[in-house]
């Protein structure tokens, strides 16, 4: 039961780090094209579609700022001139910028909403209008996908980063609400909700004794790698999931399963 994606073209925006470098490679390792975008640091971006060029794979690297509608408006048509059609985006463009409440400016609060929650809103809008301007084709049998990047503070408060939080819990309703909107014609849009990934953005927070600590919070055992979240968004990209419609799957070790309340039932 293979999930292959042979055929497809994706985007994964914030791709060329993290997580969304991690599902582009998974995903090109399944069959797609990958169209890696990044923001302001092509390199990455460069070397991560260049790297799946020579194992056989077609990727492009596309710059551009995903709470713009003109930078939306342009990733989508560098796709369609490289490749011909979209059948799945990633969307998974985010970032944090915390403080304490009585310390956020109004620019942290902005800055976060707009590319975590309103970047996503930008990039379901022109997938969905995509979608439906190509029609179906011989490769899924969904019209298309759509895949959110959410996180287990969607449902789990965090103090310090009201803004990050509130964002999550915004994709949440929204990309529930974007499903239910679109589902009828075909369209699967699903939700990624990590816990605590291992990157190397984070690397201080998951190693050595943060790490120790961090692992409380973790029924599992483990920290996640970002491979676990890729072959997730493989997954809902391909046709084995093709009745899940409107899910968030929480790659997460058992985080929201408050494990701190272990033993207090």
């Amino acid at each position: 039961m293979d999930c292959r994606l042979d055929g497809q073209v994706a985007i994964v925006t914030g791709g060329s780090s993290g997580l969304g470098y991690a599902c582009s490679e998974q995903l090109a390792a399944a069959g797609a094209a990958v169209v890696v975008n990044y923001h302001s640091h092509p390199e990455p971006a460069e070397d991560l579609a260049a790297s799946i060029n020579d194992k056989g794979g077609r990727a492009i690297a596309v710059g551009g700022d995903v709470s713009k509608e003109a930078d939306v408006a342009e990733l989508f048509g560098e796709t369609l001139g490289a490749f011909g059609a979209v059948d799945i985006l990633v969307a998974n463009s985010g970032m944090q910028k915390d403080a304490a409440l009585t310390e956020m400016t109004l620019d942290q609060w902005e800055a976060v909403l707009s590319v975590n929650l309103t970047g996503q809103f930008l990039c379901a809008q022109a997938a969905v209008r995509q979608f439906e301007r190509q029609g179906r084709r011989d490769v899924s049998r969904a019209l298309g996908k759509i895949i959110c990047m959410s996180s287990v503070h969607q449902v789990i408060p965090w103090a310090g980063h009201v803004n990050y939080a509130a964002s999550k819990g915004g994709i949440m309703m929204m990309m529930q609400t974007i499903a239910q909107e679109v589902a009828g014609k075909g369209i699967r849009v699903n939700s990624i909700a990590p816990g605590a990934i291992r990157t190397a953005i984070n690397e201080t927070e998951t190693e050595g004794e943060k790490g120790e600590q961090l692992l409380k919070l973790i029924p599992y055992g483990r920290i996640g790698v970002a491979e676990d979240v890729g072959k997730a968004a493989v997954w809902l990209a391909s046709d084995q999931s093709d009745y899940v419609v409107g899910t968030t799957i929480f790659v997460d070790g058992g985080m929201t399963l408050y494990p701190a309340f272990r033993g207090n039932g």
